[in-house]
């Protein structure tokens, strides 16, 4: 084959290394516009799984690599005057110049044609005269640019600003210092690469940036290469004490808005994207020469694997993008970590420390925990301690795990912070609760979780969203949700909240598996909104609400939650998300009307909280409010209005704010993950104060230790997990060995409170245990230059 590798950074070196050993045959020739000493930056870090792959695919290039690195197992945060350290973590970085010399070097050895200080020639010439195109020419991709109509590409700048410097002082570890400044909170991301320095990277919120004066210092007309030698003296004055004397290193060192780069496809033909070209991820969870590296591996691979080209391409962005994308979203939670620093910094050390080493999702409770138990336990410890002295539990003795600590709600004690979300099982015939709700709530109880929620609760027949819908608008309601409650109380520790709401323009639909949102052919009733505007184009266009009408969804809902209180109800959840009623007066997708109740978010808030007011005058128990914390569509409801909806809830008096998202429109696009609400709950309760319940694709238990320890949530909501195991609280316990009382086993289960035994999977014991019990196993290696001999 006739190769073009247009750039030659370490991902198209790389790669044509690679492939040349794998047929010497190829001809390669890499096009460079920079000398070959010319490099931005400082040094690269490099995870244990991509050593694996270098090693295994270049063990030349993987012995050059290691006789350079700096390596090392410590964090250290530096957070309000004390130093946290975990361990465990393994680190190898390098200079980024040394990275290149043995990359070229190895290239050269390979016969392999550079041409540096050369722009490639023309794209469509290239494409012409070699069977593979190789586009690895970074963030600001002129073939990417030139190719856009197919590659599809999208750029989204972040709120922060950061500068890539280097520093004389050779750090032992990874380090975060937080600071405090005149200005608001900056941090620096430092790490040692060799003997002679260390990356140094400065990074704060724009807003603090501008309050500094760094933006009248950004304004220059700066040329290629120049430095912000202005900008620069301030962070060295401004750090002075980190620096404790030694120097700032400056290369090319301006102020940046890092840029998420993202490609529908990363291939035309036979030109194909690769590293930064094609993505890009904060640098705040690895370096993007890393994943250049990976994917370089990975296309040579599948060149050699493949019958052709166009199935080696294919095969590469199958094999690729699904990590690059786990990696982007994973960079995109530690990106809006760093954004919103300012929102953690009353936390306590401990707190803090877990919470920046648990930042993007990937590192968790129980991955910390086999990277430095000690240092979870202490934590753990914290934790149980912290949350007595605030008086949401009780003094406790012996440790736990987060999820097993009690939550005081107002006046309701839970035995644990998990609850079983809402869900509508649409199985009820004109609104009455029968035996499949019994069953369904009265095992999700008996299976451990501290707060069992039940389905949203329809305050009139009108008010259901399909014919299967629950209500309480009936003495008989009332009656049946009363034996559903009796048998909760009298057979398990759980608590049982009761969800009110009304389904709004979202009413008069299918069962969910007969087409969810879809109106029902036959037996339709009216339905009402704020505004009337139709759901979607398939659904029905509602009657706008006047004010008397409006008066009696009031009436209705106050008087469900009589009923409720008379069934023995624990606690009472308004259901003011998910495009039904009071979320439809939230948005403005939804309301656009023009007097008192439309317009401003106060005016649009009004109504939801009239009712929220009318229900406490007859509720004397706990309560909370679902919320849509964004619509994910422009125009709509976003994070920052969602703090001000938990405020204006908090004020009111609610207990806890439970914080979802969407389904007010069907435009919607939402940005999908693991624990991908948690960020707008863990928003709310550090800016509000207000106790909040995280919900959204979390399901494990570790997810949920983690996201309570880092104080992200006070409560988790969880679904879908409960439907696969409605024992899936007591399960949880079992796996952690935990049997306490915040997982109380009901007495004819008790004999099934361990793990059913499966067959050996462990190997022999040694006969010498040479690591006693209560002897530290974390690695807590740091870098210690190795000395040059006279």
């Amino acid at each position: 084959m006739r190769i073009a590798i247009v750039g030659g950074g370490p991902g198209g070196l790389y790669f044509a290394a690679l492939v040349r050993q794998l047929d010497p045959a190829h001809e390669i020739t890499i096009w460079e516009r920079n000398a070959p000493d010319d490099t931005f930056g400082f040094g690269v870090v490099f995870s244990d799984e991509t050593l694996g792959g270098i090693e295994h695919a270049d063990i030349e290039i993987y012995r050059a690599m290691e006789r350079e690195f700096a390596r090392w197992d410590d964090i250290d945060v530096h957070y309000r005057g004390e130093v946290v350290t975990s361990g465990g973590h393994g680190f190898a970085a390098m200079g980024r110049r040394r990275l290149l010399q043995i990359l070229q070097q190895r290239c050269a050895e390979l016969g392999i044609t550079i041409h540096f200080r050369s722009e490639a020639p023309p794209l469509d010439d290239l494409a012409a005269g070699y069977d593979l195109v190789l586009a690895a020419d970074g963030l600001n991709s002129a073939v990417r640019r030139e190719r856009a109509e197919v590659f599809g590409p999208s750029v989204e700048t972040r709120q922060c600003k950061y500068m890539w410097l280097g520093t004389d002082l050779v750090f032992d570890a990874f380090k975060f210092y937080i600071a405090q400044t005149p200005y608001g909170v900056m941090q620096i991301h430092g790490y040692p690469y060799d003997a002679t320095g260390s990356t140094f990277i400065v990074e704060m919120n724009d807003a603090v940036w501008r309050r500094a004066g760094f933006d009248r210092f950004a304004a220059h007309d700066f040329r290629p290469g120049d430095n912000d030698d202005e900008s620069i003296a301030l962070v060295r004055e401004l750090f002075a004490d980190v620096l404790d004397g030694f120097q700032i290193k400056a290369n090319n060192s301006r102020w940046i808005s890092f840029a998420t780069v993202r490609n529908e496809s990363w291939v035309d033909g036979n030109v194909v994207l690769l590293g930064d070209a094609a993505h890009t991820a904060h640098f705040s969870i690895g370096s993007g020469t890393k994943l250049a590296m990976e994917d370089a591996l990975a296309l040579a691979a599948c060149l050699a694997e493949e019958p052709d080209v166009k199935s080696a391409l294919a095969a590469y962005d199958a094999e690729r993008r699904p990590v690059v994308l786990s990696t982007q979203r994973a960079a995109q939670a530690s990106l809006e970590w760093f954004e919103n620093l300012g929102q953690y910094v009353d936390q306590e050390p401990l707190q803090f420390a877990f919470n920046i080493m648990t930042r993007s999702r990937r590192v968790t409770y129980d991955n910390l925990r086999l990277r430095d138990p000690e240092f979870v336990e202490r934590v753990d410890d914290w934790f149980a301690e912290h949350e007595a002295r605030r008086g949401v539990t009780p003094p406790l003795t012996g440790s736990r795990p987060p999820m097993f600590t009690p939550f005081r709600l107002g006046s309701l004690t839970l035995a644990n912070r998990v609850v079983v979300s809402p869900m509508d099982m649409y199985v009820a015939i004109d609104g009455l609760p029968g035996d499949f709700h019994l069953v369904h709530l009265g095992g999700k109880a008996l299976g451990g979780a501290g707060l069992v929620m039940t389905e949203m609760v329809c305050v009139s027949p009108e008010g259901r969203i399909t014919l299967g819908c629950t209500g309480m608008y009936s003495g008989d309601h009332e009656r049946s949700w009363r034996r559903v409650v009796e048998f909760v109380h009298e057979r398990t520790s759980a608590k049982i909240g009761l969800q009110l709401g009304h389904s709004g323009r979202k009413g008069s639909t299918r069962l969910m598996w007969e087409g969810i949102d879809e109106p029902l052919d036959d037996g339709n009733w009216e339905v009402c909104a704020p505004s009337p505007l139709a759901y979607s184009p398939a659904n029905q266009i509602p009657r706008e609400l006047d004010r008397a009408a409006m008066n009696r969804i009031l009436e209705e809902f106050v008087a469900a939650a009589e009923r409720g209180a008379r069934a023995g109800f624990d606690l009472l959840e308004l259901h003011c998300a998910h495009g039904y009623l009071l979320s439809s007066f939230i948005s403005p997708i939804a309301n656009q009307r023009t007097d008192s109740y439309g317009g401003s978010l106060a005016n649009r808030l009004r109504y939801p909280l009239e009712i929220f007011d009318a229900i406490k005058a007859v509720w004397d128990r706990p309560t909370s409010v679902r919320i849509s914390a964004t619509d994910w569509v422009e125009g709509g409801i976003t994070a920052a209005d969602a703090v001000v909806v938990a405020r204006a809830f908090a004020e009111h008096g609610v207990d806890a704010v439970d914080v979802s998202t969407g389904q007010v429109t069907k435009a919607e696009r939402p940005a999908y993950g693991r624990s991908y609400q948690t960020p707008y709950a863990d928003q709310i309760r550090n800016e509000v104060g207000v106790a909040t319940i995280a919900v959204g694709a979390i399901s494990s238990y570790d997810d949920v230790n983690s996201i309570l320890l880092a104080g992200r949530a006070d409560l988790c909501a969880i679904g879908r997990a409960h439907l696969y195991d409605p024992q899936w609280t007591l399960h949880a316990a079992a796996e952690q060995e935990y049997a306490g009382p915040g997982a109380v086993w009901p007495d004819p289960f008790r004999a099934g409170n361990r793990r059913p035994q499966g067959g050996r999977t462990d190997g022999p014991k040694p006969r010498l245990q040479l690591i006693r019990d209560g002897v530290s196993t974390t690695r807590h290696t740091r870098y210690r230059p190795a000395k040059e001999s006279s």
